[in-house]
């Protein structure tokens, strides 16, 4: 507001400049309309959008206010070095004072709460001074005169002669005809094309409010670094020339942090008495407040000040003093004390660790943090949800029940931000991390009102989720346009940050909305599977369905058949697992007992890296139940369509000993087979490979009687799997010695090119003896078919239906 608003008028022009200020409003505004109650910005995200993303906005979120620490810390040395003690300043400079601040946080959180009244009150003085000053500057004040060649600003040594009188004229030998000519060997005089052009003239730098100015500084004079009008380039030891190149998006970038005050109402909600009534009227009325005044500064300076002095960042032209501070009345000491305080406070908030609440409306002029969740306390936070194991460290408090250790690592990043430059180049970073959590608060508030959550039910009456969105919209807009890489590198560490969150598991249960979020679009997702039962061949997979048997007390059984379940997920098909136990569903030991076994079973499918889901029914009859969960198991369309079995140990030596447990096999046989589910029976299941291991070989398919084509896209399957991935697969033909094996092998290796797959394909002859075991029932069923259509007169469509036939079939019987 004091540093740099009036040179982004300047540069911009009134009509730009005010729609800049007028979009950067607009972007926080409907952050208000968040119902919180306590714990901030990054309570708001995390217990809206998941741990994840709380954790990843909320590093980002803490980054920002540390780097705006530094941006407060540059400003308030410039202003106490440059313009207050008239010295040159360095980093040196900054990082001291930083530190100086850091000690004072350290020693007595209650200087803190002293100072901030008084920075409050040094900022409200210093706008009114500027107001002020704006309708009562005079005109021809001698200190703020400026010389002018054309539309180049001149510094002042160039009209100066050695009394420091100012002679602004075109004059031979004065001070400024001496700057830009010079005579040679021959007593010519060379001057410079532009001088020669040009009038020379001395005009007031702040002609006041009622001189017309305004016009001639409504539009932009966006200019190039080195440059001291657009197109010229500036003699730097003569003109004041311009240290950035500008745009209007790069002055977008510079302004925003002056916005970035939005969330004090939010990060205070835990201490108001009634946080759902005071952060929406308490936010708006600070923002349309903060924002009444940015427009109208922005119009009073268009309309007070020239334009060439509003392009002077630094003032040069006026002896390197505060332009704004020339404005100010009825001394510029008024500006300079209020604006170095604004920053000295700013830096102080953000460094402080308090727990008690300071004042609230100090944000809304100040545009700094001045809450109760400042930056070491917001680390804190994080590390004590234990989101993050590496900071860890920082959750812990002092003997004071301050986060020490939190606010050493703030301020130590807080000097590394100190290193990137001036305000100019630390304020677009501090845009990036604050844009990136102001999206997400408005998309969090957006996507609990569009899966209309039972517990989001906000009171402010003017709220819809469009204005969440839009803001949403603008934010990632500003970033995009300000510095695209910038936004990239910002959005590519909280991707980071939120996969690292993830892989490190985060459990925590907060009724987040991006589990709302999963829910509705898998109700959606089932939904549309359930009107399209009628699946097409081509987008066939095999949905498995696990039957183990699992005891409490001993060790998995068939654990290797999770392994091929893993193995056979190339198919990115459902895996279900489900093992039945015997007992009273409302007895609590068979409950408690069937727990543990879904326990057990998650385990294992962890251990076998299979993803899916477990089931572990109570009944009191196993093989009447066996029906009922192939039937049940899976929701709408997503059922499964494919049964595995382990082939039963020892079974003929225990056929009587086990007759129960050799039923249970025969009937899940036959009810998955009645249910028209594939059936995959795994004999020698020990011998198979973990999903760690590595094969070589080949895989060998003997297909003796078509089966619609099961056996080949089994293997096809595996080998989309690393431990198969080596092994050639073979195809083995079965064919009787009448056959035509020849045509046979052309046949087959056509349709398996057809098929995409690559195989070797063999015809191996046998005899009909040896066939017919699998053939018998086959041809069996295909004659009486037949017969029983020529029977019933069937026609060719109601020959296709095998459900009918099935069924005329079954009552023949």
């Amino acid at each position: 507001m004091f540093l740099r608003l009036l040179w982004i008028v300047g540069i911009a022009g009134l009509a730009e400049s005010f729609s800049m200020v007028f979009l950067c409003c607009l972007c926080v505004s409907d952050l208000s309309k968040l119902r919180l109650s306590g714990g901030g910005a990054y309570f708001m995200i995390s217990r809206n959008l998941g741990p994840e993303f709380g954790g990843a906005i909320g590093i980002l979120y803490y980054l920002a206010n540390t780097v705006a620490t530094a941006m407060y810390l540059v400003g308030g040395v410039e202003i106490l070095l440059v313009k207050i003690l008239e010295a040159t300043f360095n980093i040196k400079d900054v990082t001291t004072f930083c530190r100086l601040i850091w000690l004072r946080d350290c020693q007595s959180i209650r200087f803190v709460q002293f100072f901030a009244p008084i920075s409050l009150t040094c900022v409200i003085l210093s706008i009114l001074s500027v107001l002020i000053g704006g309708f009562v500057a005079q005109p021809n004040t001698e200190k703020n005169m400026i010389c002018l060649v054309g539309e180049k600003l001149l510094l002042p040594h160039a009209s100066m002669d050695f009394n420091d009188t100012m002679y602004c004229n075109k004059s031979q030998y004065s001070p400024v005809w001496l700057k830009y000519c010079a005579e040679t060997n021959d007593s010519n005089v060379h001057c410079d094309p532009y001088f020669e052009k040009s009038y020379v003239r001395s005009v007031p730098g702040i002609p006041g409010f009622w001189s017309g100015v305004i016009n001639e500084n409504m539009w932009p004079h966006y200019m190039d670094s080195g440059q001291s009008i657009p197109g010229e380039h500036a003699d730097v030891h003569v003109e004041v020339a311009q240290d950035l190149a500008t745009s209007f998006f790069v002055l977008l970038a510079i302004f925003f942090p002056s916005v970035t005050g939005i969330m004090t109402g939010a990060n205070m909600s835990g201490d108001l008495q009634d946080p759902q009534k005071s952060i929406p009227v308490g936010t708006i009325a600070a923002t349309l407040t903060t924002s009444l005044i940015y427009l109208a500064l922005t119009v009073l300076y268009a309309g007070t000040v020239h334009g060439s002095l509003l392009r002077d960042k630094y003032g040069e032209s006026i002896g390197d003093r505060m332009v704004v501070s020339a404005l100010a009345w009825p001394n510029q000491w008024v500006l300079l004390v209020g604006s170095f305080l604004s920053c000295v406070g700013a830096g102080l908030q953000c460094l402080c660790i308090m727990t008690t609440k300071v004042f609230d409306v100090l944000d809304c002029y100040t545009h700094k943090r001045f809450t109760v969740l400042a930056s070491p306390r917001l680390l804190q936070s994080i590390a004590k949800d234990n989101l993050l194991p590496f900071l860890s460290p920082f959750s812990q408090l002092s003997s004071r029940n301050e986060p020490i250790k939190a606010l050493f690592l703030t301020t130590l990043i807080a000097e590394c931000a100190i290193l990137i430059g001036g305000i100019d180049y630390i304020a677009p970073v501090v845009d990036f991390f604050f844009l990136t959590s102001y999206c997400f608060v408005n998309i969090a508030c957006a996507l609990q009102t569009l899966l209309k959550a039972p517990n989001w039910r906000p009171r402010f009456r003017f709220y819809h989720w469009s204005l969440a969105v839009l803001g949403a919209l603008l934010n990632l807009f500003i970033m995009f346009s300000t510095f695209w890489y910038y936004a990239i590198v910002v959005l590519a560490l909280c991707a980071a940050l939120y996969k690292y969150i993830e892989f490190k598991g985060a459990k925590k249960e907060w009724g987040d909305g991006m589990r709302g979020l999963a829910l509705s679009t898998a109700q959606y997702s089932l939904l549309r599977v359930e009107e399209s039962m009628n699946l097409h061949p081509k987008n066939w997979r095999p949905q498995l369905l696990l039957l183990l048997k699992v005891c409490p007390h001993e060790e998995l059984q068939n654990r290797k058949m999770l392994h091929l379940a893993n193995q056979l997920k190339a198919g990115r098909g459902l895996t279900m697992v489900a093992s039945i136990v015997e007992g009273d569903m409302t007895k609590l030991a068979d409950r408690e007992r069937a727990g543990e076994m879904k326990e057990k079973l998650i385990a294992a499918m962890r251990e076998a890296k299979v993803k899916g889901f477990t089931e572990v029914p109570i009944c009191e009859n196993l093989s009447d139940n066996v029906g009922t969960v192939i039937q049940c198991v899976g929701m709408g369309g997503l059922r499964p369509n494919t049964v595995l079995l382990g082939w039963p140990y020892n079974w003929r030596k225990s056929v009587y000993e086990n007759e129960k447990h050799s039923s249970s096999i025969l009937d899940a046989v036959h009810r998955a087979t009645a249910a028209d589910m594939c059936l995959l029976v795994v004999k020698g299941i020990l011998l198979f490979p973990d999903a760690f291991d590595q094969l070589m070989g080949t895989i060998d398919v003997w297909w003796i009687m078509h089966d619609g084509g099961l056996l080949i896209l089994l293997p096809f399957l595996l080998r989309q799997h690393k431990v198969w991935r080596q092994c050639v697969l073979r195809i083995f033909a079965v064919a009787q010695f009448d056959d035509n094996t020849v045509k046979m092998k052309e046949d087959l290796q056509n349709w398996v090119y057809q098929l995409r797959i690559q195989a070797e394909v063999h015809v191996v002859e046998l005899s009909d003896s040896l066939v017919a075991p699998y053939t018998y029932e086959k041809t069996l069923l295909m004659e009486e078919r037949a017969k029983l259509a020529m029977d019933l007169h069937l026609t060719n469509e109601e020959l296709e239906n095998e459900v009918s036939l099935k069924f005329v079939i079954l009552v023949k019987k």
